[in-house]
């Protein structure tokens, strides 16, 4: 971007100022004087959907590119799963159980961050990008945080409100109206994905970017599902492809880990296996 001396027009900030600093009369406070770009309830018409789309869509990607993510490792996973500190506060006991993944999500984003920082890249690629909430998500941020690293939160915005984490790197923390345009930031440089036990959400996630790979409309990247029996219980896998539904070799998509040190292997073995 040019600095603001060698620019040849003004700023669009400069003329928002100066569209402003005008005296008050019928034909300037009318909503129709206002500067397109700088007026809200014109952009949030519904006739500014595809405006809205692709700004939601170009934002992040802009600012992922000036702070220099090269590539990410995601992490799906449930925002009640809780940490271990917090376990005995739930009211579920499965959920209670299921807290030893929160660990383990900490565990493995650590792991993925210090190894970034160790390589030539600057701690640039593979960072980790959650979901910026809480539960799984927050302890993906954390695990990358407490090892001197970088991660991004895509947050969206819910009924009741999602708070980011505050692991979360605040120049990566990212919100979005458009479920869909976050999905495609999870994905655009993902360069692993691991899920953990969740819910809707967490399966939302899961069968698009499975279908994604299937399809062939992403490459194959390590598939990671922590929690065997968590998924196996959840979903007949086995089931899908006895029926024809799905192929065998679909269940080669992804593999299943119990821990962060099975998941690195995983990733570390990936086209080895393939």
């Amino acid at each position: 971007m040019a600095n603001d001396e060698s620019r040849l027009f003004p700023h669009a900030h400069q003329d928002i100022e100066t569209a402003r600093d005008v005296p008050d009369t019928p034909q300037t406070v009318s909503p129709a004087y206002r500067l397109a770009f700088a007026d809200s309830d014109f952009l949030c018409r519904d006739d500014l959907r595809p405006v809205r789309l692709q700004l939601e869509l170009l934002k992040p990607e802009l600012l992922m590119e000036e702070y220099g993510v090269n590539s990410t490792v995601v992490l799906f996973g449930g925002a009640r799963i809780p940490s271990p500190e917090q376990q005995d506060r739930v009211g579920s006991e499965t959920l209670a159980e299921l807290s030893r993944y929160y660990e383990e999500a900490r565990e493995f984003a650590r792991i993925v961050t210090e190894r970034s920082a160790a390589d030539s890249s600057d701690g640039k690629e593979h960072v980790i990008v959650t979901g910026g909430g809480p539960g799984v998500m927050e302890a993906g941020n954390r695990g990358a945080a407490e090892a001197g690293g970088v991660s991004i939160g895509l947050n969206i915005v819910l009924p009741h409100e999602q708070m980011p984490n505050e692991y979360i790197t605040p120049d990566l923390n990212f919100n979005f109206h458009y479920f869909a345009i976050r999905k495609m930031h999870f994905l655009m440089r993902a360069a692993a994905i691991a899920v953990f036990p969740g819910g809707f959400g967490t399966l939302d996630e899961l069968f698009e970017t499975l279908t994604l790979i299937q399809t062939g409309r992403m490459r194959p990247v390590p598939f990671i599902l922590f929690g065997s029996d968590f998924w196996k219980r959840i979903v007949n896998w086995e089931a899908l492809a006895e029926a024809g539904t799905i192929s065998p070799d679909d269940l080669e998509i992804f593999r299943f880990v119990e821990t962060a040190d099975e998941a690195v292997a995983v990733m570390d073995g990936w086209s080895q296996d393939r």
